[in-house]
């Protein structure tokens, strides 16, 4: 074979190479196809001279390039490698501080296994992973000379031992808070509810416990969680080109760059969660501003300083709050990135920094993918931070609407920090989008609200960080600006006007008129009580709808014990992303002042505070105790339509103490079925000649010890009006004096009615059910519950 026909099978083989991606057979295979053709170069042609000499140029440019390549890759490797092995001594002495030696030893001899395996030509690395790898060693050996070890599993760590009370699972509770009513662990009934809700989206989202901070964040490979390739929504799909991980984008990745996080820094891309954003925003703005972790602290792995770090490993965790409670949410680092070069979510512009991504994940995949159908920024603050949810819809409109109340309210509660904010706007025209620069039902984060020279002014964030309001005092406004405002508010519109990050200013005015709500998130901290309930309303239990009974809704009795507020807050469990799409559970709290009994009649009494049904996980109502209140309250779960079993927490904070229960029914149960036929369908006491042909029923309260409570409901074709009458027939003991001759269910009620009875003396009662006409045709049905077991009897 001549050396012709060998450079251009060499010529082949090294494109073969070069498209599999082997490095050093491609270089060899270029770099001989270049050599052979540089030898024949003089034997052939004049004229094909030169096309060779190019080839050999190509092939070894090519060569060349591809082992520059790979020496980049080994570096970048290097440095990786020197990464992780600093993050394991780093996670090592935060461990070996806290006295966490089993998990220490364990980190500490990963870090030397992973020095030792480490391949590098880069002697400044090289040197430093030795000196990290004997730092790590001479700790191990002291460690097992002060406790000897067994066996060490390089690839799943021990965890450290925990106490059995420590890992029980607990009612949570901030420090600041009081639980009130002295219950502390949960019932079987709230784990399962609890445990039923943990499985959303198709993931396992667990309560956060205390052993969970001991999580394992290193691994011989890098880290891939089975979810973490969420779906992406179609304008991502479009764009779409791999997914990527931080060290691949720049190559010194971090959490957080500065010692603080930036609510400037943070951008929404194509994904629609503005209200995500803009919840992030506001977070970061608190932080920095009150030096408290709010949004940092939900982010593991950390230092010993509590600061989040970025892992070369490749695996987060990250705590929200959904579901009732704070729950366990793990990712990986891998980020969807464009055929354009960019990230294809939310990102810092600080180029090297990923806490914004790596939040956004998380919740994403909570809510099921990128592909996420948006929610408003109750929702997304309360997940991110636990603060108590407020919506003010903006109601210029109603007389109870009190704009300046509202106004005052939140300038004077975010300045001491007792509150975030963000506003949205609702539908608006193309015209009015394009005039007034607003986005249509869009999230902006509220940064500053001031009072300046008698102007009522807000500092907005689109979370787009760009696109601004082009309205009154925007950086356009030329006349407004007056020089004593812009001194008062240190802003230049001139200079702002050059660089649109998409923030400005707004005057209140113009609030009122282009947008929607409000939405305000509380500091729980601003209450020193509080306690939670886990529960379930099955779908069977009770009517569809809460228009004539609601006496099988879940009820609880709430006594406060002083004058001062507690706040309730009502939130619905939700599992599936169609939940947000296309919600049908109209939940919310009805608050009676019914002496903490139960309540049987959605208006008799009429309900203290009667609440708005909405489609939102959560509800919060407020009750105000003063001087003249009361301090017994029922409170009452209700619904629009309730078709399918409801999973729910009640919450409740206070300024005072307070014993929240619930109002279970009696324990003894008794269902009687009748009907009015012919001539049993006597009518009322006013038909003298038929009433006492209506069905009757005898029921024998036996003589006990403890006194005996009675509740009776009749049901009935709604079409009738229904009632029913107790009459003593005999009392067991002749020295009792009866409580009543005659007790009566009262008005006559269409298709539902109900009396309580209290301290029943042993005897034998008679039960008269009967429709307000004669000849009103139809089955009933008699449900008794007491307090002591009821022998009952149908009397012709």
């Amino acid at each position: 074979m001549s050396d012709m026909e060998n450079a251009t099978e060499a010529a082949s083989l090294a494109i073969q190479f070069d498209r599999m991606k082997d490095v050093d057979k491609a270089v060899e295979c270029y770099r001989t196809a270049a050599r052979l053709l540089d030898r024949v170069r003089d034997s052939v042609p004049f004229e094909r001279r030169q096309e060779i000499r190019d080839k050999v140029r190509e092939y070894l440019a090519r060569a060349t390039a591809l082992q520059e390549q790979k020496e980049e890759a080994q570096q970048a490797e290097s440095e990786r490698c020197m990464q992780q092995c600093y993050f394991l001594m780093q996670q090592a002495l935060d461990a070996d501080e806290a006295d966490l030696k089993d998990l220490a030893l364990q980190l500490y001899t990963q870090a030397v296994e992973l020095a030792v395996s480490a391949k590098t030509s880069d002697v400044k690395i090289l040197t430093k992973i030795k000196s990290l790898a004997a730092q790590a060693l001479d700790r191990a050996e002291e460690i097992k000379g002060i406790k000897k070890l067994g066996a060490l599993d390089i690839n799943e760590p021990n965890r450290p031992t925990v106490s059995p009370n420590r890992a029980q699972f607990q009612r949570e509770q901030s420090v600041h808070l009081k639980v009130s009513g002295g219950k502390h662990t949960y019932t079987e009934e709230e784990k399962e509810v609890l445990r039923t809700t943990s499985n959303i989206n198709n993931n396992c989202f667990l309560p956060f416990m205390d052993v969970d901070l001991s999580e394992k964040f290193q691994y011989a490979l890098p880290f891939e969680d089975r979810a973490s390739e969420l779906k992406l929504s179609s304008k991502q799909e479009q764009e779409f080109q791999c997914w990527i991980r931080p060290h691949e984008i720049c190559s010194e990745p971090k959490l957080i760059v500065h010692d603080h996080v930036d609510c400037f820094s943070i951008k929404q891309t194509i994904v629609s969660d503005c209200s995500f954003v803009a919840s992030l925003a506001v977070s970061a703005l608190y932080e920095r501003r009150f030096d408290k972790k709010i949004i940092t602290s939900i982010i593991y792995p950390k230092n010993k300083n509590k600061q989040p770090v970025y892992n070369p490993f490749g695996k987060y965790m990250v705590k929200l709050h959904f579901n009732g409670v704070r729950r366990k949410v793990i990712i990986d680092d891998r980020l969807p990135y464009s055929k354009h070069g960019r990230l294809l979510c939310s990102y810092s512009s600080n180029k090297n920094e990923f806490w914004v991504s790596m939040l956004e994940k998380a919740y994403m995949k909570v809510m099921g993918g990128y592909d996420f159908p948006g929610s408003n920024s109750n929702i997304d603050l309360h997940a991110l931070t636990g603060w108590i949810p407020e919506r003010c819809a903006i109601r210029t409109g109603e007389a109870d609407f009190n704009a300046d109340t509202l106004y005052e309210t939140i300038r004077s509660r975010l300045e001491r920090g007792e509150v975030l904010v963000t506003v949205a706007t609702g539908p608006l025209s193309d015209a009015e989008a394009d005039r007034t620069g607003l986005v249509a039902t869009h999230a902006y984060a509220v940064l500053d609200v001031r009072l300046a020279d008698g102007v009522k002014l807000l500092k907005l964030k689109n979370p787009w960080s760009h696109l601004r309001w082009r309205g009154n005092y925007s950086e356009l406004d030329a006349d407004h600006w007056t020089l004593s405002l812009r001194s008062l508010l240190n802003y230049d519109p001139e200079s702002a006007a050059q660089y649109d990050n998409g923030v400005f200013w707004i005057d209140y005015a113009s609030i009122l008129r282009f947008f929607d709500v409000f939405y305000l998130n509380w500091n729980p901290e601003l209450f020193h009580y509080t306690y939670c309930i886990h529960q379930k309303w099955d779908a069977g239990n009770g009517p569809v709808k809460d228009i004539y009974n609601i006496g099988e809704n879940p009820q609880f009795s709430l006594h406060v014990q002083g004058k001062g507020a507690v706040w309730l807050l009502l939130t619905r469990h939700i599992t599936q992303i169609d939940d947000f799409r296309d919600n049908k559970e109209y939940i919310t709290l009805l608050v009676y002042k019914n002496d903490g009994k139960r309540v049987y009649y959605p208006y008799e009494p009429a309900p203290y505070i009667d609440g708005v049904r909405i489609n939102s996980p959560h509800y919060l109502c407020k009750v105000i105790v003063g001087e003249s209140s009361t301090d017994r309250y029922t409170l009452v779960v209700s619904q629009y339509e309730k078709y399918r079993t409801i999973y729910y927490t009640l919450r409740a904070y206070a300024t005072c103490p307070f014993a929240l229960s619930k109002l279970e029914p009696y324990p003894h149960k008794k269902m009687l079925k009748g009907e009015w036929s012919g001539r049993t369908a006597g009518g009322c006491e006013n038909h003298r000649e038929t009433y006492p042909n209506n069905p009757k029923f005898v029921f024998t309260v036996p003589d006990t010890r403890v006194p005996c409570h009675v509740t009776i409901e009749l049901k009935g074709p709604k079409q009738y009006q229904i009632g029913f009458n107790v009459t003593v027939e005999s009392l067991e003991d002749p020295s009792v004096t009866a409580p009543f001759f005659k007790e009566s269910s009262g008005a006559y009620r269409s298709g539902f009615v109900v009396l309580q009875l209290y301290n029943l003396p042993a005897g034998k009662y008679i039960l008269t059910p009967s429709t307000f006409y004669p000849a009103q045709e139809g089955p009933f049905i008699l449900e008794m519950r007491s307090t002591c077991e009821l022998n009952c009897e149908t009397r012709n």
